[in-house]
């Protein structure tokens, strides 16, 4: 009852998520998101604040639901060149996954004069899918029985569900922990964690598991302006993904993948006077030590041992005006480090979604005391192809260690576009 309880959880709050930097979205919620996923030294939604500093959660003084609702289209192309007897064969794949949903709810109380307040939350945080159909133009997309891998899909979701306690230490100074309970799938066609017959990698079923972390955090807020803030969200260890695989000549197998979500150190300041509010923010992703992002390359029975990310550095800058009565507007950029190197990009194309350079522009609409409307749209791009040479575990040597294949080329890119909607009510 519990598992079928988290899935439809799932399916309705995560199932559809796309990264951004790293498998990690940038921003919750439109408010946060228009600021470009600055808060931890200056949030101004609660959404915000939960998710990047839940210490900041005590600078807000309602009662407060919000509930956002984007939507999401990526369009990632992957390209590859292989030498062939006849001469070079390359070609191009569109992803044609189509637009996905994205909501999110979160609500805030506490009550008048005390120094704690308290939250629940349930955000989709982390996720990648790519859908690129098979192919005889594409050497990357052939058949398997043709040396390729046919159709490419995937789909990753992690759903977070937490409980926020923020505590005034004194009139300056607050505290915030987060302990959270995570929900997670995971789809591969073909399955490249298992171990491959003569008839290629299998397909799997959908796989679900569960794991806990927690987050702590410092906010500022001198009173004169000034903020600033300091969070450490820990691993959400999990349990290993288990999958029933189906190969190609129809036998079965099962095997296991264990991948964590990474820890996440930010920091950040800010600005505020009567007109403007001004978030900047740093964030360091360690995908370095985190079980299937540290792992790379081949094990010995040809299946894929991890994504081998390198550690993930952000930049999140937001500016909102506030100049004009009930109508903030607001803009943001994320800068965001690719994780992937040349040498484990063929290990990646199930998990292209990439973006270096991000922009946002949005706007609220106040209605009364209690009501606010927020709106979001947002562009990513990659600034450029993610690329390296195709990999076979029938070529690995001590001077050739992936198997890379002289003269070959794997390759990708993508763009991002959303709008979302956001709704707040104070009670």
């Amino acid at each position: 009852m519990r598992s079928n309880f988290l899935r439809l959880f799932a399916l309705l709050f995560a199932s559809t998520l796309m990264a951004q930097t790293g498998h990690i979205l940038q921003g919750i919620g439109a408010k946060n998101l228009s600021m470009g996923g600055a808060a931890t030294g200056n949030p101004i939604d609660i959404s915000g604040a939960i998710h990047w500093n839940p210490a900041a959660l005590s600078s807000f003084e309602t009662n407060q639901l919000k509930i956002d609702v984007g939507f999401f289209f990526s369009a990632p192309e992957l390209s590859s060149t292989v030498p062939t007897q006849q001469g070079i064969f390359s070609g191009t794949t569109a992803d044609d996954r189509g637009v996905s949903v994205m909501p999110n709810i979160a609500y805030t109380w506490g009550k008048d004069g005390s120094k704690s307040r308290f939250a629940i939350s349930a955000f989709g945080i982390s996720g990648f899918g790519v859908t690129f159909p098979e192919s005889t133009t594409n050497p990357i997309n052939m058949p398997q029985n043709m040396g390729g891998f046919g159709r490419i899909q995937s789909d990753y979701a992690l759903l977070q569900m937490a409980f926020t306690w923020s505590y005034k230490l004194s009139d300056k100074l607050s505290f915030g922990m987060a302990p959270s309970l995570n929900y997670a799938t995971l789809e591969l066609m073909p399955n490249p964690t298992a171990n491959p017959t003569q008839a290629g990698y299998p397909s799997t079923d959908k796989a679900s598991t569960i794991g806990i972390g927690g987050q702590f955090a410092l906010f500022y807020d001198s009173q004169s302006g000034f903020t600033s803030g300091i969070s450490y969200k820990s691993t959400a260890n999990f349990k290993p993904f288990d999958f029933n695989n189906t190969y190609l000549d129809n036998s079965t197998g099962t095997n296991s993948f264990d991948m964590d979500y990474p820890a996440i150190f930010s920091l950040g300041v800010g600005y505020s006077k009567e007109k403007f509010d001004i978030a900047l923010d740093y964030r360091s992703i360690d995908y370095e030590n985190t079980n299937g992002f540290n792992g790379s390359g081949w094990t010995q029975t040809a299946s894929v041992a991890g994504f081998g990310w390198e550690n993930v550095n952000v930049i999140s800058l937001g500016v909102q005006y506030k100049g004009f009565e009930n109508l903030p507007l607001r803009v943001g950029y994320t800068y965001s480090s690719n994780p992937i190197n040349s040498d484990v990009a063929f290990f990646n194309i199930p998990a292209t979604a990439i973006i270096k350079n991000a922009y946002q522009f949005g706007f609220s609409r106040k209605f009364g005391e209690k009501v606010e409307l927020d709106f979001v749209y947002h562009h990513g791009t990659s600034a450029g192809d993610t690329s390296g040479p195709v990999n076979n575990p029938m070529m690995i040597s001590p001077t050739n260690p992936f198997g890379a294949i002289p003269g070959s080329q794997v390759s990708y890119n993508m763009t991002t576009d959303m709008i979302m909607f956001g709704f707040s009510y104070d009670f």
